[in-house]
């Protein structure tokens, strides 16, 4: 079969959350934290980069490790964490690497002269004294940088917000100089956190983390994960330091939100933080985000979305899709792997995974592979019990009259069939115990045109599915 955009863009053995997307010259880059498969924290890896160029997202190039996380001074046993990065080309035409590590609250920079580096460390931003900033005090702590660079300013954005919390205020925004490290503007609330959200229209979507700034146009777009954690949400300004007002919620990494299928408020898979922004490549916009697998929130996956501006400059919120838009669908014949599912849930519902993973590995389905991490394994749905739901969106059907299945499992029930997740059964496909990838599979009559297909598990014990196989 011919290789198709999908989600996630990246192997299903690769775990690179937060990414944030840029194109420089004919390739669009990601730059991101960096999970390890079964990993007991966040971003236990060493940054590493992918590329693609802008006029097939479906070709992505490994271009190894860009900088590793005994570089920084601070860190040279390696006994931190290497926290969400953001990119941005200063005006000497170098590419600058901005981070925290994650037991230390000022901002590291490291420095490049071509996007994959490797990378070298450049210093901490800092007072034109040369305080770090972060630790002046009165100054509240850094985390999640992210950056932009217009003529000689560098505009930095950071921040860390839970609800409750009186101590921090909101997102900041610092100015630097075209050295890249000496602030010249001192930091500024521009979105604020849960306690000081009031009469301000960010009410109920207030500043948690993950700011990410953009710029169309005369307009900034503030990206930023809210207080819900799952959602990506927006606010504008024209001015980088003042302004913003909420405009609305961009994706949701348990769909929640989008009423165009089920119930907005009904979780279709199991959500958790959330980190990304917006990127133009190749005349369409894209919104980049993660999403959770394993049953935990430390192996996270890069998906991306294709989004549209109203007149106005807004943009609706997308629903998540394994296809990474409905304007886009997957071809209707042929083999699909199991991990491309957008939607997974039972009808026990819940929106989001544990930091121990005890309570997701006992009950409800999950993603994840064989092998330890780095191996090349396919990733697959584990724990699929009675009333667990796969979905995927969106196929171009054609005269399908026959589906097949691969599943393993100490398991004895059926998978159902269908093309709207609460509609009608379309086909039963019986499957027993194995400790072994079994083929099973049914005739059907699913009808021609885009749409999605579900496959729901009823019986007793546990299945695990790799893929399903469409055929005429």
């Amino acid at each position: 079969m011919k290789k198709q955009q999908v989600n996630p863009y990246l192997p299903s053995w690769e775990y690179i959350p937060d990414a944030e997307p840029y194109v420089f010259k004919d390739r669009v880059y990601i730059y991101g934290s960096h999970d390890r498969f079964n990993g007991h924290a966040y971003c236990l890896n060493d940054y590493v980069c992918w590329s693609a160029p802008v006029e097939d997202l479906s070709d992505w190039r490994y271009e190894g490790v860009i900088y590793r996380k005994t570089e920084d001074p601070l860190n040279p046993e390696g006994a931190m964490c290497l926290y969400a990065p953001d990119v941005t080309v200063g005006s000497d035409g170098r590419y600058y690497l901005y981070y925290v590590l994650d037991k230390v609250q000022i901002v590291s920079v490291a420095v490049s002269d071509t996007p994959v580096g490797e990378y070298e460390f450049y210093g901490y931003v800092h007072y034109a004294d040369g305080t770090r900033l972060g630790e002046k005090e009165g100054d509240q702590p850094q985390f999640d940088p992210g950056v932009i660079t217009e003529g000689d300013k560098t505009y930095l954005y950071t921040g860390f917000c839970q609800k409750d919390d009186k101590s921090r205020n909101g997102a900041m925004a610092t100015v630097l100089d075209k050295d890249m490290l000496t602030i010249i503007e001192e930091p500024k609330f521009v979105i604020p956190s849960e306690p000081y959200s009031e009469g301000t229209g960010f009410e109920g979507h207030e500043f948690f983390e993950a700011p990410s700034i953009r710029k169309r146009g005369d307009k900034y777009y503030l990206i930023y994960s809210s207080i819900l954690m799952h959602e990506l949400c927006y606010a504008t300004s024209k001015n980088p330091t003042e302004g913003f007002k909420y405009q609305g919620t961009i994706v949701s990494n348990a769909d929640i939100g989008i009423d165009s299928y089920k119930d907005a408020d009904k979780p279709m898979y199991y959500g958790g933080n959330n980190h990304g922004s917006i990127v133009e490549i190749n005349d369409n916009w894209y919104i980049f985000y993660h999403r959770h697998t394993n049953g935990t929130n430390f192996s996270r996956q890069a998906c991306l979305e294709k989004i549209e501006f109203t007149a106005e400059g807004q943009i609706p919120q997308v629903e998540i899709t394994s296809s990474g838009s409905k304007d886009n669908p997957l071809l209707g014949v042929g083999e699909y792997p199991a991990y491309l599912a957008c939607n997974l849930f039972t009808d026990e519902e819940s929106v989001y995974t544990d930091f121990s993973g005890a309570w997701m590995n006992k009950q409800f389905p999950k993603i994840t592979q064989d092998g330890k991490d780095g191996d090349k394994e396919i990733g697959y749905i584990q724990n699929m019990k009675d009333s667990a739901t796969a979905g995927f969106k969106y196929f171009d059907c054609h005269k399908i009259n026959k589906v097949k299945i691969k599943v393993r499992g100490y398991c004895s029930g059926k998978f159902e069939v269908k093309t709207v997740w609460d509609g009608e059964v379309l086909a039963e496909i019986s499957v027993k115990s194995s400790n072994i990838w079994q083929e099973y599979s049914a005739a059907v009559k699913i009808p021609d045109g885009v749409q999605p297909l579900y496959f729901t598990y009823r019986g007793e014990g546990s299945a695990s599915l790799a893929s399903f196989t469409l055929l005429p």
